[in-house]
């Protein structure tokens, strides 16, 4: 199959190494024994994900900041149960992973596969922003549903959703939204706040579960109509008691909203996007696969992407 004219493809990247860490055994090792089960991981995932769907466009988007402070600054309980001890804003990362992440960057900038993460920012808020800039199709690779908030039918953007693997991945689009959630297909981020998220440490409203949200979401068509509702006297369109809960929850409700929206305003600079048609730094690929012991995975890749050029 030919690339799709145009066609972006956005890399969750953390998310797709996080995977490779955990789905591909720790005794997968280089030479010298360090382990490079998410380095081979990714690089499979990739050139399945590329080989499968064949885009134009590439970019391994990465998490410059992945607890950002101006969100903080509003929900403070944000990630605070990823924080490592000791301080000092890391997030807790498993031990063998950290040196992995930094043979991953080196190795998409040797063949030449876009990496964008920028200053302050999640990898999520770059995402965002690359595709409401898009003209063209766009495809979004997350194993993170926050990220439904991005479909749109029109464009199209949809996720290609990996929590069931790489291989088994869902394509969300609206319609997919809708039936699961039983909300309007764009409303994915309106219906987390009030739902909330236990992973990112967001508590949502409370006594307000999946359903009632989704009800509430689904009769008001968004949090604005809600929101202007639930200042009005009207009783009509909420659920016995969920009201009050609402009420009681109204400053928990005005940040959220802006802490679980992604934005659409990161300064991406000019990306160079396009799908390598050659390998970027062919010295420094053969050292990287020689050090490591990834000629195979990197091959695979690069027959995915169709670079004529391969290491031996």
């Amino acid at each position: 199959m030919s690339p799709a004219p145009g066609r972006l493809m956005l890399l969750d990247t953390a998310s797709l190494y996080f995977r490779a860490f955990f789905g591909v055994p720790e005794t997968i090792t280089s030479p010298d024994g360090q382990p490079v089960n998410a380095v081979r991981g990714l690089l499979d995932f990739i050139a399945f994900l590329v080989d499968r769907h064949r885009p134009a466009r590439l970019v391994a988007c990465m998490d410059a900041d992945w607890r950002p402070q101006f969100r903080v600054e509003l929900v403070p309980s944000y990630k605070a149960h990823r924080l490592a001890p000791g301080g000092g804003g890391a997030e807790v990362v498993p031990p063998t992973l950290v040196p992995q992440v930094t043979v991953i960057e080196q190795l998409l900038d040797a063949i030449g596969i876009a990496r964008l993460g920028v200053p302050g920012f999640e990898a999520d808020d770059v995402i965002a922003t690359l595709a409401s800039n898009s003209k063209d199709p766009v495809d979004v690779v997350t194993g993170d549903r926050d990220l439904f908030q991005l479909v749109r039918d029109d464009v199209p953007v949809r996720i290609v959703y990996t929590a069931r693997g790489v291989g088994k991945a869902d394509v969300v689009d609206e319609a997919f939204v809708a039936a699961k959630y039983a909300i309007p297909g764009r409303a994915y981020a309106d219906f987390a706040v009030l739902r909330g998220d236990p992973s990112d440490g967001l508590p949502g409203v409370a006594g307000i579960g999946d359903k009632t949200a989704a009800a509430l979401i689904s009769r008001f068509g968004g949090l604005d109509a809600l929101l202007a509702a639930l200042d009005s006297d009207s009783e009509a369109g909420f659920p016995a008691g969920a009201r009050n809960k609402l009420k009681a929850a109204r400053s928990y409700i005005d940040a959220a909203r802006f802490v679980v929206a992604t934005r659409t305003d990161v300064p991406t600079g000019k990306v160079d996007d396009a799908v390598p048609s050659s390998i970027r730094d062919t010295q420094a690929l053969l050292d990287l696969v020689q050090t490591y012991g990834i000629s195979s995975p990197v091959q695979r890749l690069l027959t995915a992407l169709r670079v004529p050029i391969s290491p031996d």
